[in-house]
């Protein structure tokens, strides 16, 4: 459910967040806190926290240094880009227990932060220090294939480079044609895994009667035709990444099995009593509303929390339109260099009409205008708006 500016502001009640997958460090802070007056949180990673800060503002965070998802310190730095005002403690539970020190910020102190501060500031508190987070203005370093100066792309260029070199399974939402499976890729690239093979699976495009045994293979006379043993795309994937294209178009009886490997990590080919130990890490998109999915029950509750541990959202094409005209720049100077052929150039005509026009197929509709006014071109240098004006008028259809 979308925030509201109330639920944006600090509220009167301050509320705080605690982070940590050590749940008893969790109580012990809470029960600290249960006096004074505030609502409390709990978030038991750093993935999860950060959706969290999504929904309220928060007075202060309690951050447990030993996250299991993602480094704590550059959780730290993310939370303080996205709320400037909060308060980061970071806490270990592996430490003797200390008085806490509340960490001040530049902003001022109201009465409400001088509660929060009067909790924080009580005896026999976990150890704590001080959080230094980047720059807020800092741009983050675009992914491999991918450039955007928008903030929404910004943030997941940094989500992105958080979470790769890690086993985390993520789950990448947008609309079709938003770069999800360039985001997928770059993951594997940026990962250890990089020397791995990067599997992928179009859900969508596979029949259900052969996506058991596209995914986990099949021995020799499992069914009619099956004259030889073959192993899965989960098997090929061994040691490297899985990426699963709209995986919300998987049948509930796929998701079951589906949910199994990952509870696992084990693969049973069909007619083969034989199971196999794989390590592979699973890369998951859709354009679908998959919350939406699960309360009307098209898909499992329970698979949905196994993809979504680290979720990242694209933004669209029209919600980032400063992006258009540099993509459509690249996709011509690439064109230009396959062809072998001198730069060619949009006309100032041409780029205020891609910048008008509303993408409702994003970056990929992008890059097929470009290239089909690139052919229309010839031999013109310039690509002015008459080129493109017939592909965007269809796209509108």
């Amino acid at each position: 459910m979308a925030s509201t500016a109330l639920e944006r502001a600090i509220p009167e009640v301050p509320r705080i967040l605690i982070i940590s997958p050590n749940e008893d460090l969790r109580v012990k802070v809470s029960d600290r806190l249960s006096s004074e007056s505030c609502f409390i949180d709990h978030a038991t990673g750093g993935a999860a926290a950060l959706a969290q800060v999504e929904e309220f503002a928060y007075a202060a965070v309690y951050l447990d240094r030993r996250l299991s998802d993602l480094n704590a310190e550059e959780v730290a730095a993310l939370l303080q880009r996205r709320q400037p005002g909060v308060r980061v403690v970071f806490i270990d539970s592996e430490d003797p227990l200390e008085p806490a020190e509340f960490l001040e910020s530049d902003a001022s102190t109201n009465a409400v932060e001088q509660r929060v501060s009067k909790a924080l500031l009580r005896a026999d508190g976990p150890t704590v220090s001080r959080c230094v987070a980047s720059p807020a203005g800092h741009a983050a370093e675009a992914l491999p294939g991918m450039f955007s100066s928008h903030r929404a792309m910004q943030q997941v260029f940094r989500m992105a480079r958080l979470v790769a070199p890690r086993d985390t399974t993520v789950l990448i939402t947008g609309e079709t044609g938003t770069g999800k499976e360039l985001v997928a890729n770059a993951i594997h690239q940026l990962s250890e895994r990089r020397n791995g093979a990067f599997v992928v699976v179009n859900c969508a495009a596979i029949p259900e009667e052969l996506l058991e045994s596209e995914l986990f293979g099949y021995a020799r006379g499992a069914f009619t035709g099956a004259t030889q043993s073959r192993l899965g795309r989960i098997h090929a994937s061994h040691g490297g990444t899985l990426f699963l294209d709209e995986v919300g178009d998987l049948p509930l009886g796929m998701q079951a099995k589906l949910l199994r490997f990952l509870q696992h990590g084990e693969v049973q080919r069909l007619g083969s009593p034989d199971i196999f130990k794989v390590d592979v890490r699973v890369v998951a998109a859709t354009n679908a509303d998959l919350k939406r999915h699960v309360a009307t029950k098209e898909f499992r509750r329970d698979l949905y929390y196994r993809l979504a541990v680290f979720p990242i959202q694209l933004p669209s094409l029209a919600m980032r339109r400063d992006d258009v005209v540099p993509l459509a720049d690249y996709f011509i100077e690439r064109l230009c260099a396959n062809a072998g052929i001198p730069r060619k150039s949009l006309t100032s005509g041409a780029a205020a009409l891609l910048q008008r026009h509303s993408w409702p197929g994003n970056v990929r509709e992008l890059e097929h205008v470009i290239e089909r006014a690139f052919i229309l071109a010839e031999d013109q240098t310039d690509l002015s708006g008459d080129l493109f004006q017939q592909s965007l008028e269809e796209s509108s259809l």
